[in-house]
This record gives structure tokens, C-alpha cells and sequence, in this order.
């Protein structure tokens, strides 16, 4: 045998991490010894390496041609895989179940002082909305006048935030007394009679 080392070992002693990954050099010139242990953990962590670095990028996790990953992991981009933003999964699902419209039109009256602004919510409020038609009842006589001259501004308001098929049209009144008047029929000219007082 010769004291010349082999290019397995020269391999091996270059991969060493014990003095930074850089060979050992002896005093009288011979090969650095290196564990038995040693030689199969660094060759074998050779292999594997040469192994991966030669296999094609293709297999590594990529698409197919069919849409289909090889691999169960997700890449560097975006993936339908991926965490999905809360809102967007919202809006898909209200868009998919109707329930847009719906929602808007709760809206109104939920959140009537984001929509109209506080002085003008201050001053009147949201009664009923049928068919596109919102009924507003105004704090006093004089406000349901300056509110049917605003309508057209309270209007656009609510067509920018709700958008335009919610609210169409605005019925502004006044302040109303108690009414006895309860479901769709009645008969007129009946009051609260002698059962008030």
C-alpha cells in the first residue's frame, strides 16, 4: 500500500467541520487520519448531495403539465394551497350563496352614520327599505325639508358604499305620532276609542 491518500479520502477530509472545512495537515506529511465513523457519515452526506443536485429541477416539486404537484409541498409563488386572506374567502362565499345584497342592505342600517355621515344621521333615521326604496324619518319638520332638498347627496352617498341597486330612491318624513294601525287591513276611521284614557 501506499502512503499517498486516496481521492476518497482527500474528498472526505476537505468535507470535514472540525477546523472549518479545511483539511487537517499533518507534521510529517502523511494523510490526516480520519475516523472509520467518519468516512461513511461524510461520504454518504456526499452521496446524497450529488444525488439531489443532479436530479432535474423538474421533479423537484414542480407542476406537471396536468396542473398536478409531484411533491406535497407548495412553491416559492402562490399556490391555491396557501393560507387565504379572510376577507377574500368572505367575499367568495357571500358571492356564492347571494348573499350580497342581503348584507348591504343590513348595512343601511347598521351602519347609517358611516354611510350618510354623523350630521345627517344625527338628525334622521332609517325606517324601513323595500324594493330599493329607503324610508327615513327626520327628527323634525324642518329637517325632513332641508333632507329632501340634501336627498340627492344622501343618495350618492349611499350608491358609493352599497353600490347602485341597494337604495334607489329616498322617502324623507317628519316626525309621526303613534299610530294604532297594525298589519296590512284595518278599518277606517276606528281609533283607540275609550281603551286610551
Amino acid at each position: 500500500m501506499s502512503d499517498k491518500p486516496t481521492q476518497k479520502e482527500t474528498d472526505v477530509t476537505q468535507l470535514s467541520t472540525v477546523d472549518s472545512g479545511k483539511p487537517r495537515d499533518s507534521v510529517d506529511g502523511s494523510s490526516p487520519s480520519v475516523p472509520d465513523s467518519g468516512k461513511d457519515i461524510a461520504q454518504s452526506a456526499l452521496a446524497g448531495a450529488q444525488r439531489i443536485s443532479r436530479t432535474p429541477r423538474a421533479s423537484r416539486g414542480r407542476r406537471r403539465r396536468d396542473g398536478q404537484r409531484r411533491s406535497g409541498y407548495s412553491g416559492a409563488g402562490p399556490d391555491e394551497r396557501d393560507p387565504q386572506p379572510i376577507g377574500q374567502i368572505a367575499s367568495g362565499l357571500f358571492e356564492e350563496r347571494g348573499w350580497n345584497r342581503p348584507v348591504a342592505e343590513a348595512r343601511v342600517f347598521a351602519d347609517w352614520a358611516t354611510l350618510v355621515g354623523p350630521e345627517i344621521a344625527g338628525r334622521c333615521k332609517p325606517v324601513s327599505l323595500r324594493d330599493g326604496e329607503l324610508r327615513l324619518a327626520a327628527e323634525s319638520t324642518a329637517w325632513a325639508t332641508q333632507l329632501r332638498l340634501l336627498s340627492g347627496t344622501v343618495l350618492a352617498k349611499l350608491v358609493a358604499h352599497l353600490g347602485p341597486d341597494v337604495v334607489t330612491k329616498l322617502h324623507i318624513s317628519g316626525p309621526t305620532g303613534p299610530s294604532w294601525k297594525h298589519g296590512a287591513w284595518s278599518v277606517r276611521g276606528r281609533g283607540p276609542r275609550d281603551t286610551y284614557g
